[in-house]
């Protein structure tokens, strides 16, 4: 009797050895997916941090470099936030002189890097009325295609109320245009409207 009892003790034993074994096993496979999971959840976690920081650093400030002529107290080269507008340069060049014309000056207008801002003197011939930052005699009939208003944009050839929406509204989106050519980037502007226009603009 006492052989039988140890013989199904034994056996007891080994069924509660084998099921330890079995949670381990168990519990060591759990381990090792959760491990798997994590890591392309720490991988997305981190891909959308650095997207955050890069938006975060292109839409913080940068200095660029303006270049005020004219009827202003102090002209010259200044440097200023890409944020801000013509008023703001004529604001630390010390202001209009007395003899400036305000009028042929567009004071909301954004700045952008390499800009020039003429400020002529009341009487001035040579320059134009179109309500423009950056004006000289040889531009005086020319559209400032990065300053112009939609109705000063709808004097060009070939160009509507749709395309001079379209050409303001890319701007505002992606900043002033470096080259005539950058305008083949708006909707509804191919080459053939583009080399229509090409003689009637002004790009900085």
């Amino acid at each position: 009797m006492w052989e039988v009892i140890k013989k199904y003790d034994k056996r007891w034993h080994i069924l509660i050895l084998a099921l330890f074994i079995a949670v381990a096993v168990i519990l060591f496979r759990n381990n090792g997916i959760s491990e798997k999971e994590q890591a392309p959840m720490l991988t997305t976690e981190r891909m959308l941090q650095e997207a955050e920081e890069k938006q975060k650093e292109e839409a913080r400030p940068k200095m660029i470099v303006v270049d005020i002529k004219g009827a202003v107290v102090r002209p010259g080269v200044y440097e200023i936030k890409d944020t801000a507008r013509v008023n703001d340069v004529v604001a630390i060049a010390g202001g209009f002189t007395k003899e400036a014309d305000q009028t042929k000056v567009n004071l909301a207008a954004k700045v952008h890097d390499e800009m020039m801002i003429y400020v002529p003197a009341r009487g001035e011939t040579n320059v134009s009325s179109i309500d423009s930052p950056a004006i000289s005699s040889s531009e005086s009939n020319k559209v400032h295609i990065n300053t112009a208003s939609e109705e000063e944009i709808l004097q060009l050839s070939g160009i509507g109320p749709a395309k001079a929406a379209a050409i303001i509204a890319y701007r505002e989106e992606h900043g002033p245009f470096k080259k005539a050519e950058d305008l083949l980037n708006v909707t509804g502007i191919g080459e053939k409207t583009l080399e229509k226009i090409k003689e009637q603009i002004v790009v900085p």
